[in-house]
Parts: structure tokens; sequence; C-alpha cells
């Protein structure tokens, strides 16, 4: 049987609170805000915070040195849910060349986020190089070759899903379609 937790009164859904990292307890500054999204009394780590700007919850103990109960309470905002535009601030998401997103999924194919072939280019050659590990410029080159130009969207997905956003295809015309530059996977 799992322990419960009593929960402090300030511990309620929707309070607002800041949430320290364990690593950073003795840098001041660097509290990060965020809301009470759902509370398990049957778990020890009973609070659901969701850090502002995040997608997923952390699971945090009530008498975690590293949580602050602010005094603003009030309704958990929704994720945002549909299309949006990508940037580095997202999750996986991480790689950015000279102003060019490159994502790498999971089966090994690419994108880069531009209308722009000679950028998406240069900001895939940099991700192959110091990314992937990729040292051969013949191989580089030929990976370049296989760029291809398309219209996607991408899409929030629902917090519990296993992706947090998912990149689909798109027609010219839809005017939430972004231009990029796909690589498949060799």
């Amino acid at each position: 049987m799992p322990d419960t937790t009593t929960l402090p009164a300030e511990a309620v859904v929707g309070r607002r609170v800041a949430f320290t990292y364990h690593r950073d307890l003795k840098k001041p500054g660097n509290a990060l805000p965020g809301v009470i999204t759902d509370i398990d009394t049957e778990q020890r780590a009973a609070l659901r915070i969701r850090l502002d700007g995040s997608r997923s919850n952390l699971h945090v103990f009530p008498d975690y040195e590293g949580l602050q109960y602010l005094d603003q309470v009030g309704p958990v905002p929704d994720l945002p849910m549909g299309p949006f535009k990508p940037s580095s601030q997202h999750p996986g998401m991480d790689f950015e060349y000279d102003g060019v997103l490159v994502i790498e999924f999971e089966e090994g194919d690419m994108v880069a986020i531009t209308d722009d072939l000679a950028k998406a280019e240069a900001a895939v050659a940099t991700y192959l190089r110091e990314q992937a590990g990729v040292d051969d410029e013949t191989d580089i080159r030929e990976a370049l070759a296989d760029l291809q130009p398309q219209y996607a969207v991408f899409v929030w997905q629902p917090e519990d899903s296993e992706c947090a956003w998912l990149m689909n295809d798109a027609d010219e015309g839809d005017g939430k379609a972004l231009k990029v530059h796909y690589l498949p996977a060799a």
C-alpha cells in the first residue's frame, strides 16, 4: 500500500506556485512559476505541477523545500492544442542553426523548418556534423541532395499522449502550414 500524504491547506488545484529544481536550491532567483494541476493523496509525491510553458506535470512532494505556494488561486489553464509555430522553446526542438530549427525523429528522418533551401542545407549539414557525428563530407553532401521541400503543420497533442506534438503533411494553401525541408531516413 502506498504512503499517504497530509497536504497543507495551501495545496489546492489551481494554486500558483514557484518551483526550484533541487540542483538550483542554493542559487537565488531560479524559481520557475507554475500551477498545481492535480492532487493524488494516495501518493507521497501528491502534487502534479505544470510549470508555465511546459506541457507535462512534475510529481512533487507537498513539503518539498523548493516549492513555494503563492497567493493566487484560479482555474488550471488549458494546454494549447491544435496547430502551432515551432520554436526552440518547445519540447524536442533543441537544435537551431542560424535561425533554422532542425528536428530528428525517432526513425532517423529529419526536418529543417525553413522555406529557404540554402539555409536548410546549412542547418542540416551542421546538425549532421555536430549532433549526429557525421564527419565524412561526401555523406553530408549525399544527404543534402535528398532534402525535399514540403508543407507541414505542427500540432499539439493531449498531455498524456506519447508525443507532445506531431508534424503532419499539409497543402501549400493551408493557412497553418509551414514550408519545411524534409530529409527521409536513409
